[in-house]
């Protein structure tokens, strides 16, 4: 395959990540500025946010089935340019149900992404950890960027620049897509850059079935935590954030980025060891630290954070390479896509469940609670793994080692 097309498909597909995850998450921290503006309750904004969060899941099976039987690098113009105008239609949106649609909008295109370029990656790598472990980062950097992006741009020129800025850039980069796939510079990929041994049927039933329980269990974990961490950071880490939206905004920020990091260490470990003992060890960790989480404040509050995130950045590598390792290359997109509707989709019950806990308590007792219990489910499951089989490397690929 041609290494310049190659290389202009791992950098959209890097970049469209960040971009994903940027724009989602724009959104919990926005809205401490709504909740001023439009006289609605914390839980009742956060409702609005619901339908795109849905949508970002339950989009993504059939987003995947397109990318596998029509064209993975049409399907990416059409994220990127699909989220850049659903991002400008929330920044000019009017009222609460305006916002709504718009973020609706964006959950809808955003949930190409993951299905379609998860899957357009793993085609082009050669090292399939160390590349799934890079596209973390890029998505985690997305992660970080999004309070931060939100908080600033509200801050100094309100709410609704949030959401114009990225939505122009998201513009810009879906044109550049779709001028270099016409004059040819970015050709679709029939066959993996390094082929495995299709995997046998009764293996990849067994394993998308507990990884469909993981899958669930985990996507509710991120999307409540990443929901209720600026919320969460407001109102426990004054002393940090000096009761400031930037500060606040900041904080958060900061945790996603500090553990990006880990997602490159994931994905080279993927490639050197046990993924089901990674991945199994990552969410067992996790368990007694949520439980510990909700009864700290400052400092030791954000190092819990921060450490829960960096197991999370880890482990997310190794369970998109077992989810790899164990399906046939032609239904790849097709199976990232049934991954997303549960991670995304179905786990987009975490909000509700922030919004609902903390209308109902006014604190975050009960939601660690859960959130330690679902952790501990995800271990449990872990356990019946098959310990995965590694190919031998091909006399080819030994010597394009060397």
């Amino acid at each position: 395959m041609d290494k310049t097309s190659v290389r202009w498909a791992v950098f959209f597909a890097n970049i469209g990540h960040t971009l994903t995850h940027l724009m989602m998450l724009l959104y919990p921290t926005v809205v401490l500025t709504l909740e001023k503006q439009l006289a609605l309750s914390y839980g009742q904004l956060m409702w609005l946010s619901v339908p795109g969060l849905v949508l970002y899941g339950f989009a993504a099976l059939p987003a995947g089935w397109l990318g596998d039987r029509w064209s993975a690098e049409h399907m990416m113009v059409l994220f990127f340019i699909g989220s850049g105008i659903a991002g400008i239609a929330t920044g000019l949106a009017q009222g609460p149900l305006g916002i709504a649609c718009g973020l609706a909008a964006i959950g809808f295109f955003g949930a190409i992404y993951h299905p379609v370029g998860t899957a357009w990656l793993v085609r082009h790598a050669e090292n399939r950890g160390r590349m799934l472990g890079w596209n973390g980062i890029f998505g985690s950097i997305g992660v970080g960027a999004g309070p931060i992006v939100g908080a600033t741009l509200s801050a100094l020129y309100g709410w609704r620049m949030a959401f114009l800025v990225p939505g122009v850039i998201a513009l810009l980069l879906g044109g550049a897509l779709a001028l270099l796939v016409r004059g040819g510079s970015v050709v679709a990929a029939k066959t993996d850059v390094k082929p495995q041994a299709e995997p046998a049927s009764a293996e990849v039933k067994r394993v998308f079935a507990l990884l469909s329980i993981t899958m669930l269990s985990t996507g509710i974990i991120f999307q409540a935590f990443t929901s209720v961490l600026p919320k969460l950071f407001e109102v426990r880490l004054a002393h940090l954030t000096a009761g400031g939206l930037v500060g606040t905004g900041g904080m958060v920020s900061l945790v996603f980025a500090l553990s990006a990091a880990f997602q490159f260490f994931g994905g080279m470990a993927a490639d050197r060891f046990s993924m089901k003992r990674i991945y199994l060890l990552c969410w067992a960790i996790q368990v007694p630290v949520l439980f510990l989480a909700v009864r700290l404040f400052d400092l030791p509050l954000f190092v819990a954070a921060l450490f829960c995130f960096s197991l999370t950045a880890i482990s997310t590598p190794t369970e998109n390479a077992l989810l790899a390792h164990y399906t046939p290359s032609r239904w790849r997109a097709t199976a990232f896509g049934a991954k997303f509707l549960l991670s995304l989709g179905v786990s987009a019950l975490g909000v509700p469940l922030v919004a609902t806990v903390y209308d109902r308590s006014g604190d975050f007792v009960w939601l660690f609670a859960i959130l330690a219990v679902l952790a501990a489910l995800v271990a449990a499951t872990a356990l019946f793994l098959p310990r995965e089989r590694r190919a031998a490397p091909s006399p080819v690929a030994a010597a394009a080692a060397e």
